[in-house]
């Protein structure tokens, strides 16, 4: 396994890295700043390189493409820039690892994910409820929050994010551990109710961002972490109550049905997942069809980074657009096949490698790690929240956690909750 006693220089390593996983949200600079440190420590005194590293090979692999693109790329400057997106991370997935290697360990990581989540809530209900407005500065200029009364786009919860998708990308990804920490039988129960405050608040705040990405996670996570062991009733409950959203949203149903399915849906529901979005839809399709072209022109090394923004208004004579709204897309746009194959391909080799090593019958923390994992990964298919660097280093915070928990699995039988059967259980003075 790749763990090692969180003690002499990895202590200083494993402090940076819970700070920097509470500031991520409120700080990307000093969370950075923190996990730099952490990424230094973690990579020392390994037992196996970082290129012996199976998970790490393909990455590697995938790092020296993008690289000699580069010299190819249709903007150098952004070309060269636009690989901060990924080769920093390729590192931090292997050096976070020893810091995961433990249940004990990734459910302090989860709980300081929650308690750095707790800014984005009141940020995100002050600007909606109150008519907060930024930007705040904390610590000097370390700290700043670009708030908008009444959210960004208006009407929308954005918090301290700069758009309501990006808060909601977020917020989505931390439910399955607010909610496993409501599941944890063995924590106090006044733990346990303030745990479903939580969970509550983030719903209310999910359906506030009025993202479609982040309702749908609160529904994809929630069979994951409850646990197979519930699916026989829990799965029929969720089939019916999802019921009147099929029925109002599906072609062929009588219109009379239809409209009354409609009627019974919440109104930020059928603000967002009903309304009439043929332009939209055709610009996505129009998007991924450009991408494909640009694709088969170049596959092999791509035309570099942020490619698609450029030549997308330039040669598919239409208005601006950042990205392709796909990973997979965009990174074969941007780096070519080869490297989109290997960095997509290790993501959903380890999702499921994980899940035949029976995460989802070991404890909470673990199902909602690979439901969160699941979660972004799912986001990535109409979204690229991965712009955000908080929510890229959370993403490859999560990737090292569930590579880690897949060694331990190899290691240790299924268990069902923290404190039983899991060994070594107590954290000790350097976990702290």
């Amino acid at each position: 396994m790749t763990g090692v006693p969180v003690t002499g220089d990895r202590l200083i390593g494993w402090r940076a890295f819970q700070l920097g996983l509470f500031l991520l949200p409120s700080s990307a600079l000093l969370a950075g700043l923190c996990l730099l440190i952490t990424c230094i420590s973690g990579s020392r005194h390994r037992v196996a390189a970082i290129w012996r590293d199976p998970w790490t090979r393909p990455l590697l692999v995938a790092a020296a493409l993008m690289i000699v693109g580069c010299f190819g790329a249709e903007d150098a400057a952004l070309a060269w820039a636009g690989l901060a997106n990924w080769l920093p991370l390729f590192w931090a997935f292997w050096a976070f690892r020893c810091f995961l290697d433990r249940p004990e360990r990734r459910q302090r990581a989860a709980t300081l994910l929650l308690a750095g989540t707790v800014p984005v809530l009141v940020t995100g209900f002050g600007q909606m409820h109150w008519g907060w407005s930024g930007p705040w500065q904390l610590l000097g200029g370390g700290i700043i929050w670009f708030m908008e009364a009444g959210g960004k786009p208006d009407g929308r919860l954005s918090g301290l994010f700069d758009y309501a998708n990006v808060a909601g990308a977020w917020l989505g990804v931390v439910w399955p551990f607010a909610l496993a920490a409501v599941l944890r039988s063995e924590r106090p129960r006044r733990d346990r109710v303030l745990a479903l405050l939580f969970s509550a608040a983030t719903v209310a705040a999910v359906l506030m961002t009025r993202s479609r990405n982040a309702m749908a996670a609160l529904v994809l996570a929630l069979p994951v972490v409850i646990g197979p062991g519930r699916w026989i009733w829990l799965l029929p409950v969720l089939l019916v109550l999802a019921l009147p959203l099929l029925l109002a949203v599906l072609p062929g149903v009588p219109a009379a049905l239809q409209q009354w399915c409609q009627a019974r849906l919440p109104e930020v529901v059928q603000q967002r997942l009903l309304e009439r979005q043929t332009t939209n839809s055709l610009t996505r399709l129009a998007q991924w069809s450009f991408a494909l072209d640009l694709i088969a022109a170049r596959p092999w090394l791509g035309w570099g980074a942020s490619a698609f923004s450029v030549l997308y208004s330039l040669h598919a004579q239409r208005n601006w657009h950042g990205h392709s709204h796909n990973l997979p897309l965009e990174l074969a746009v941007n780096h070519g096949l080869p490297a989109a194959v290997l960095v997509v391909g290790t993501v959903l080799v380890l999702l499921i490698v994980s899940l035949r090593r029976g995460l989802l019958q070991r404890h909470p923390v673990d199902r909602a790690w690979w439901a969160a994992s699941l979660v972004l990964v799912g986001m990535h298919t109409t979204d690229l929240p991965f712009f955000d660097s908080r929510l890229n280093i959370l993403g490859w915070v999560l990737l090292a956690g569930l590579s880690a928990a897949v060694e331990q699995a190899a290691f240790n039988p299924p268990t069902q909750g923290l404190g039983r059967g899991v060994p070594s259980a107590s954290p000790g003075p350097g976990d702290l």
